[in-house]
């Protein structure tokens, strides 16, 4: 039992007990269907459990409401108009109540704890141990976590960055939960101080989508509305899992389906979100079989849609050549794109036979599939990391993007790009300037408003942080938000980087892998989450989030804090910069701590589209930025059109004795947070080391159902040499994946991608084609 903390009455758990044996991993079979009565009793449970009956109740009903709090989870939009009264997922409550839970983690928790005793605890243990709730260090030398004071943290912080040779050789790191506000405050203050390192989670999920789009339409965010959705004949949906990572896509496609629309799912694993849904809200989801999602479902091999997608174009032209104008639309071509010809004279050579072994579908399947296409009038286009964390990802996704032009998809209702983030706000961190490459024209308005000099020296992303860190080239890193340690790829050489640093600073809500993978000296400062009240000088501020859609809109906290100490982002930030930057720096920190609507003022001289932000931002629904393409089918390109891409086919062969792994979430997780230890849809329950492999691969490899293996990977360097990775102790379980692929769970699996195998030009760690092979655990003695 815990004791009261006397200042919240919450439970202060001397030893939340979270103990499992990986060993005691039962399989179930996986299910064939998402949502449902199911995830309504484990989404009450998981709060009851966490928060209590009062506190879940208070969290639940505000959840992504108008006048509420916006999900800490997923980035997928509201509907615009009257919202349901549960207008929320099962991992979406799940979310909240692992940020509103109860248990608080106190001074006398780091007391009882000593470092080496945090770091031997699983990620579940750690998370699991509640809210933060005073500011802590660890000095050099010491054992323990102590209490410090705020000035006194950013004293230490301060001291740090001043004697650094250059702001260069600090990182600035932020997770996609961060608020607009405190993003744009973040930016400012690295800014101030002298460097553009600012990499984001961003960098390692979708920076390749961004990449692509630049080339072809001349802005890298996706096109339609959820309206849209509704509105499509065809909904096109590659390497995404919308069951378990944006579970309320599915009314939408619910939605879409009733209007006649078809859906391919295109995936490597028959995911339960992708088969059928059952609406909680709806009787055929209570009592009913719910509906069927996907109309065709395309298991393709890993790497492999770039050739289907090479392979459609060509069947499309193809069409057209026996009807004329009635699938190529030459008017918009004519009009709006560039390159055209280079693309059709390549996509006309495409070996079809070549297309099949790379995808592993038949030519009656390929067929059909260029079919929906033909006669679809309105086609959108949706993906998330199965397309992004792949070598060839950026050509991959223009490739995709070519079938959308070739048809005139962009710009029209019911049609267009539709990139699926993750984090809740990774793409208004990003608008707000978290980017280690931010255009002249954003840095030259935030010069102008501060009275500042912003440098102009690219800064690093995530992949070229670690190396910073890792030769000695940065040796201090601070995390606004995340868990660096367990997001990001090399495990092992991740953590010795961070070792390496004289100075980490994590700003967090709860604890993770992050706080025991420290520098010399190690600092934690506790935030508000999503759902608590933030008060300013006794005034409550609001702050803002855009969804996956462009979509601007306020989230207003309302659950009591876990301690009186601890502080918003937004303050952190401002209090930091003040003791960093001096009294008389021309930014009005002050200002802006005390009322948000100061920032606002900012965002709105700076960014661009979001003039009048203050109140355009309190509209019912917020407000849409502004998107050339789809708003007037003007392309911000090099050539002023959008443009086909030209590039060389490429796909993933597996070799001999070898396997093809992507990593993958749990339905338990979200990104690098355990909420529990089963996987329901895949049929996992009480651990999470098992490897999904083929039947006949596991008797091909000389394996059985239920063996125990080491997971090795193998990357051919920049010197030609192969290295090797491993990753300890999985469970062999049969799935139905395509022959010579495998999945396992991240970010168990992360220290097998290699820091130097990245997406070309995105620089995006390659976590969806890893080249492995099984060791029995017995051969190791």
């Amino acid at each position: 039992m815990g004791i009261r903390h006397l200042m919240t009455g919450r439970d202060v758990a001397k030893d939340i007990p979270v103990s499992y044996d990986e060993h005691a991993v039962v399989t179930t079979g996986a299910e064939h269907e998402a949502a449902g009565v199911k995830a309504v009793m484990v989404s009450l449970q998981r709060g009851l459990t966490s928060m209590g009956p009062l506190r879940t109740a208070a969290a639940l009903v505000r959840l992504n409401q108008r006048k509420g709090f916006d999900c800490p989870g997923c980035a997928w939009p509201e509907e615009h108009g009257g919202r349901k009264f549960a207008e929320f997922c099962e991992n979406g409550a799940k979310a909240v109540a692992e940020e509103a839970t109860k248990r608080v983690v106190t001074p006398d928790f780091f007391a009882r704890h000593s470092i080496d005793d945090l770091a031997d605890r699983p990620e579940y243990w750690l998370s699991q141990q509640g809210r933060i709730t005073h500011p802590v260090i660890l000095r050099a030398g010491d054992d323990h976590y102590r209490p410090i004071s705020w000035d006194h943290a950013y004293h230490v912080i301060a001291e740090h960055l001043r004697a650094l040779d250059s702001p260069d050789e600090a990182v600035f790191y932020t997770s996609g939960r961060t608020s607009n506000e405190a993003a744009f405050a973040y930016q400012l203050l690295v800014r101030s101080f002298g460097t553009n390192n600012l990499p984001d989670c961003s960098n390692m999920c979708h920076e390749s989508s961004g990449a692509s789009l630049v080339d072809s339409i001349g802005i890298g965010k996706g096109s339609v509305t959820v309206e849209d959705l509704e509105y499509a004949d065809v909904i096109l949906i590659a390497g995404q899992n919308p069951g378990t990572n944006h579970p309320r896509m599915l009314s939408v496609l619910e939605k879409a389906k009733a209007n006649g629309a078809k859906i391919i799912a295109i995936n490597p694993l028959p995911e339960a979100g992708l088969m059928r849904f059952k609406d909680p809200q709806k009787v055929n989801g209570v009592v009913g079989n719910g509906i069927g999602i996907a109309d065709e479902f395309v298991q393709i091999r890993l790497g492999g849609d770039m050739a289907l997608f090479a392979g459609l174009g060509r069947l499309l032209l193809e069409a057209d050549d026996r009807a004329p104008g009635t699938v190529v639309d030459r008017a918009f071509v004519a009009e709006h794109c560039a390159n055209f010809e280079a693309y059709e004279a390549q996509t006309r050579a495409v070996d079809l036979d070549l297309v099949l072994e790379a995808t592993g579908i038949d030519r009656a399947q390929l067929d059909r599939l260029a079919e929906m296409l033909i006669t679809s009038e309105r086609t959108i286009a949706c993906w998330a990391m199965g397309l992004t964390q792949h070598r060839h990802a950026v050509p991959m996704i223009s490739e995709l993007t070519n079938l959308l032009l070739m048809r005139g998809m962009i710009g029209k209702r019911g049609a267009g790009v539709c990139p699926v983030r993750g984090h809740s706000n990774v793409q208004g961190d990003r608008t707000m300037g978290i980017w280690e490459q931010m255009p002249e024209t954003f840095l030259s308005a935030l010069d102008a408003r501060f009275g500042i000099v912003s440098p102009r020296k690219h800064g690093m992303d995530t992949v070229d942080a670690i190396r910073a860190m890792r030769d000695g080239r940065a040796s201090v890193f601070m995390g606004m938000g995340g868990n660096f340690a367990l997001a990001t790829p090399d495990t092992h050489v991740t953590e010795a980087a961070l070792r390496k640093c004289s100075l980490t600073v994590q700003v967090s809500t709860k604890l993770n892998r992050s706080h025991v993978v420290h520098g010399t000296t190690a600092i934690i400062l506790p935030s508000l989450g999503r759902t608590d009240k933030d008060l300013q000088q006794g005034s409550k501020q609001q702050v803002s989030v855009e969804d996956s859609m462009s979509m601007v809109h306020l989230s207003r906290g309302s659950l009591q804090p876990p301690s009186d100490q601890v502080r918003s982002e937004v303050a952190i930030v401002a209090e930091l910069a003040r003791t960093l930057l001096g009294p008389d720096h021309p930014v009005p920190w002050e200002e802006m701590r005390a009322d948000y609507d100061r920032v606002r003022d900012a965002i709105a001289a700076v960014v661009p589209g979001c003039d009048d932000y203050n109140r355009k931002v309190r509209q019912p629904d917020g407000f849409q930025l502004p998107h050339p393409p789809r708003d007037s089918r003007l392309f911000p390109t090099t050539t002023g059109k959008a443009n086909f891409a030209v590039n060389p086919l490429e796909w993933i062969p597996v070799p001999e004795g070898r396997l093809v792994l992507q990593t993958l979430r749990s339905h338990d997780q979200y990104n690098t947070t355990i909420y529990g230890l089963d996987d329901r849809y895949r049929g996992v329950k009480g651990g999470r080391r098992v490897i999904f492999v083929n039947p006949d691969d596991v008797v091909a490899l000389g394996f059985s159902e239920g063996d125990r293996v080491d997971l090795v990977s193998e990357f051919t360097g920049a010197s030609g040499d192969v290295e090797e990775r491993r990753a300890e102790d999985f469970l062999i379980v049969p799935y139905s994946t395509p022959v010579g692929n495998a999945a396992a769970y991240y970010p168990e699996t992360n220290s097998l991608v290699a820091l130097d195998h990245v997406a070309a030009r995105s620089n995006t760690p390659v976590s969806k084609a890893v080249t492995i092979r099984l060791e029995a655990r017995a051969a190791r003695g």
